[in-house]
């Protein structure tokens, strides 16, 4: 039987992941860092191996993987706010490389050279693209505009690092935006979802305060994107990197008139400037043909689904 180990199993992506490998005939450890966030995997967690770790104890980790012997990793564990990270970029950086480092070295010094590891980086990591660089594939000039970007620099690069020194199986990929039921609200889409939500139910103001609206992204479920996780570690080429995502751009206005019109509710748009980062990227438009050449993945969940369930979850608990 095939054994899987999932750091961050208990947040946004690494709770769906866990819950579609699932359905294959594989083992599944998993570590998260807070009892609390156990909520999101409560359905499934009797059928998984779940072990609580600050994964910057490099001592505990190489116990873990010396025990678990893992064949395939996705190490999704991370401090994941682009935004947050301009507040902390300090423990942002820290712990997102620290992390990073323990995982690969508790690979290696467990001589296990078959096992295959996923990497999660980033497309923050392209930051300030030039309109005539879109749609941005792997060659993209890095130009980072938050703490978040450096730190998945970092961890990109790392893995990059531990293929070429020790020949350790790492695959990367650079996911763009994936959004849907469940993510923490510091996220601007289910920042408005929750916001409506809360509106409809007659929480405060019918005023939504936002920030910029003028900036795209490529946005993909969340589902379509651990899909495209568990085929990538098996068909990826170790060594490489890959961007993931839809190949479309929305503009956050459009985004937010989308989730707008999926309300009865009449509710004003105010801007609100302490709600602007100290920068932003213009437009995030991904070319995953690398990606589609290697897998044949394409994404099956439309914006407006998602968007839909996004915005019924928020509805289902406040």
């Amino acid at each position: 039987m095939t054994k899987v180990f999932i750091t961050g199993i208990s947040g946004f992506a690494g709770s769906y992941l866990a819950r579609y490998l699932r359905k294959k005939d594989i083992s599944i450890t998993g570590t998260y860092l807070m009892d609390e966030s156990l909520k999101v995997i409560e359905d499934i967690k009797d059928r998984l191996s779940l072990i609580k770790v600050d994964l910057q104890d490099a001592t505990r980790v190489l116990e873990l993987i010396n025990t678990i012997k893992p064949d395939l990793v996705f190490h999704l564990a991370a401090l994941t706010s682009p935004g947050d990270s301009f507040n902390n970029p300090v423990a942002t950086i820290q712990n997102n490389i620290a992390a990073q480092i323990n995982i690969l070295e508790g690979i290696k010094k467990a001589k296990l050279p078959d096992t295959k590891i996923l990497i999660v980086s980033s497309a923050e990591v392209y930051g300030l693209v030039k309109k005539e660089d879109l749609p941005i594939d792997e060659d993209t000039k890095l130009m980072p505009t938050n703490p978040y970007a450096v730190s998945k620099i970092a961890q990109d690069f790392l893995g990059l690092q531990y293929f070429l020194s020790y020949k350790i199986k790492v695959i990367r990929v650079r996911p763009f935006n994936h959004i849907g039921p469940g993510q923490s609200p510091s996220f601007v889409v289910p920042a408005f979802a929750k916001k409506i939500a809360e509106i409809e139910k007659g929480q405060g103001k019918p005023t939504l305060l936002v920030g910029s609206l003028d900036a795209k992204r490529d946005f993909t479920d969340v589902r379509d994107m651990v899909r495209a996780y568990s085929i990538i570690i098996e068909k990826g080429k170790p060594g490489e990197v890959y961007n993931i995502g839809s190949g479309k751009s929305y503009k956050i206005a459009d985004i937010l008139d989308r989730l707008l019109s999926f309300s009865k509710s009449k509710i004003a748009v105010k801007i609100d400037k302490s709600l602007f980062r100290p920068s932003d990227n213009p437009e995030l438009l991904c070319d995953a043909n690398k990606f589609i050449r290697a897998t044949g993945w394409s994404p099956e969940i439309s914006i407006d689904t998602t968007l839909k369930d996004t915005l019924d979850y928020w509805r289902n608990i406040i």
